[in-house]
């Protein structure tokens, strides 16, 4: 007896032209989405879970949006439910200088503590600073700065959005209340708060940064003096109150003399090591690979935000953290 062929299977239905059009659209706000998420949660992790959610949430509910209100509205009102529900159920997040004093020459690390300890960072091109008009990059690069986005996380939930939307996005007033369903007087009084929360919250964010490419060639030279344990270099290229910190160990430092004392003590040899460059938090960053043992081929070992400053680096900012690697699309290797 003939064992029958099998049945073809059949091919997806292809989407309607409308939801090919509607899905693009939806997507070309993804980096903004993605830009809001990530300064209200102060993760990349939640961030990019947050805006799953908010795309999931939206397709789910099309046949409740009439078009009323800007396809912009509605999809930034779902993220911030989305994001209020996760700020409401967690902790804040918070950058080694929340927690303690700064660390001696010869102090430890510290033990890695949780990745939902830290604020994290987040490449430029992800949230949507990347490029575009030069004076509103420079505002956005300001509004997505490591400090910046450590302190928001002192804020209540509602008050970090108001904040978030008028000052960093330029939101109007009555496009805030519309979204948070408040009176423009009422988004007004919020904003107050916020600001004064923020300011008392210490964000570290007087010293204006340079323009990008100052920025690179510092880091370049940044580089060369960690390839060559040149701690003199180091030194130089630091301002007087410089800080470094390496989430997720609790250990940061204060001071150019400070800093170069403790690598002098707890450097390894760098020559092994493999960087390549790419725009993070508003600055410029590197993307850092190391072996693994002695003589073995480097791997993802985590990325810096390196904040340059007149006068030289004034913050870094050294998430050791490999898993950051697959969340960004960085490549396994230095020469991926």
């Amino acid at each position: 007896m003939a064992i029958p062929a099998p049945r073809p299977t059949a091919a997806p239905l292809p989407l309607r032209p409308a939801l090919v059009d509607l899905e693009r659209e939806l997507e070309q706000h993804r980096p903004a989405l993605t830009g809001y998420c990530y300064r209200m949660l102060g993760s990349p992790f939640d961030a990019e879970d947050a805006v799953q959610e908010t795309m999931v949430r939206a397709w789910r509910a099309l046949d409740r949006f009439e078009g009323r209100a800007a396809l912009r509205t509605w999809l930034f009102g779902i993220a911030t439910n989305v994001c209020i529900d996760l700020i409401n159920a967690g902790r804040r997040r918070a950058l080694p200088m929340d927690l303690g004093a700064p660390a001696s020459a010869t102090a430890p690390a510290g033990d890695r503590l949780p990745e939902a300890t830290w604020v994290g960072p987040a490449l430029d091109e992800r949230v949507g600073v990347a490029g575009g008009d030069p004076a509103e990059a420079a505002v956005a690069r300001d509004g997505i700065r490591v400090a910046f986005v450590a302190a928001l996380q002192h804020l209540p939930a509602r008050q970090r959005a108001v904040l978030i939307l008028r000052d960093v996005l330029r939101w109007r007033a009555d496009e805030v209340a519309a979204l948070l369903d408040m009176t423009t007087v009422a988004v007004h009084s919020m904003l107050r708060r916020a600001r004064s929360a923020l300011a008392d919250a210490h964000a570290g964010v007087t010293a204006p940064l340079v323009p990008p490419e100052e920025a690179r060639a510092v880091v370049e030279r940044y580089v060369d003096a960690f390839q060559r344990l040149d701690m003199d270099l180091l030194v130089r290229l630091l301002r007087d109150d410089a800080t470094l910190d390496m989430p997720p160990h609790p250990l940061w430092l204060r001071g150019a003399e400070a800093i170069a004392a403790w690598f002098r003590v707890h450097l390894e040899p760098c020559h092994e090591h493999r960087y390549r460059p790419v725009a993070v938090n508003g600055t410029a960053g590197l993307v850092m690979y190391r072996p693994a043992a002695p003589g073995a081929a480097p791997v993802p070992f985590g990325v810096q935000a390196i904040e340059v400053a007149e006068g030289g680096i004034v913050a870094v900012h050294a998430f050791l953290e490999p898993a950051l690697f697959p969340l960004f699309g960085l490549p396994a290797t230095p020469d991926g």
